[in-house]
């Protein structure tokens, strides 16, 4: 079966653009101060995902008894009466075109609408986006620190079924550098639930609904595809609300240490870092 093209860079090849962006910036700092600090911010966001694509390797890597915390969350699941994921992936099983398209969906839309939103936030709302970036860095780190835990998702469990694998689409097949085990927690969802959020929150536009939308579309997709469970999803959300939390807590106790002995350019300077 053919899978889908890999069109990813590695974590050699995204630690070299990081670094070639950080030549821009250095080179360009005074002359383009624009230019330069956006190159710094793509720096720093191709550096992350350098580590993420590391991490993804050392978590594959942790072994554990996957299958066994599979069974155990479907157990959770259903004493909480939450829907199974079967009943889901039977809305769509029975159309070839939505499982292909929820498949595409899967395996392109988390780092394509991160990338598109990353940039519009970058230029449309600047004084938001060290914010955002600092986030999402803290949660997708909270969300390797679990994945050291390995979980199975859905599909490798017997009564659902692996959509991706039915019609030749799967990423494990493509040479992505992803953790077959690695279901809990959905940085899938993680990621849409802060393009979600912050595009609802810092924006006025009614276009800003595309952004919650998203975040409904990938949660739908997740789990019709059988690559999550629902309380993947849910500890995601858990891990990037504690990450907001503690962005603002550490913030607003620097503040209070130093009110009255920064000058207001300085604290400026803090809340753009942070």
């Amino acid at each position: 079966m053919s899978s889908l093209p890999n069109l990813m860079l590695t974590w050699r090849q995204a630690l070299v653009v990081g670094c070639l962006l950080a030549a821009v910036w250095l080179l360009l700092r005074r002359r383009r101060p624009g230019l330069a600090t956006f190159s710094r911010e793509a720096a720093i966001v191709a550096w992350l995902f350098a580590i993420w694509q590391v991490l993804q390797q050392v978590t594959s890597d942790a072994g554990g008894d996957a299958i066994g915390r599979a069974e155990w969350i479907a157990r959770v699941q259903s004493d909480l009466f939450l829907p199974n994921e079967r009943t889901v992936q039977d809305l769509i099983l029975g159309h070839s075109g939505l499982v292909r398209l929820a498949n595409v969906y899967y395996a392109s839309m988390h780092f394509t609408v991160m990338g598109i939103f990353l940039v519009w936030l970058y230029f449309r709302h600047h004084r938001r986006y060290p914010e955002v970036r600092t986030v999402l860095a803290l949660s997708t780190l909270g969300c390797f620190v679990v994945q050291f835990f390995p979980v199975a998702p859905p599909r490798l469990l017997p009564g659902y079924v692996d959509t991706a694998e039915l019609y030749g689409q799967s990423v494990y097949n493509a040479g992505f550098s992803v953790d077959n085990f690695g279901a809990m927690p959905s940085v899938h969802v993680l990621f849409a639930a802060v393009v979600g959020w912050y595009a609802w929150q810092v924006s006025t536009s009614p276009w800003r609904v595309l952004g919650p939308l998203h975040f409904a579309v990938t949660v739908f997709v997740v789990v019709a595809t059988a690559n999550h469970w629902w309380l993947d999803g849910v500890v995601a959300i858990a891990i990037l609300i504690g990450c907001a939390w503690l962005r603002r807590a550490v913030l607003a106790a620097w503040r209070r240490r130093h009110r009255g002995t920064v000058v207001g350019p300085v604290a400026a300077d803090a809340s753009h870092v942070a």
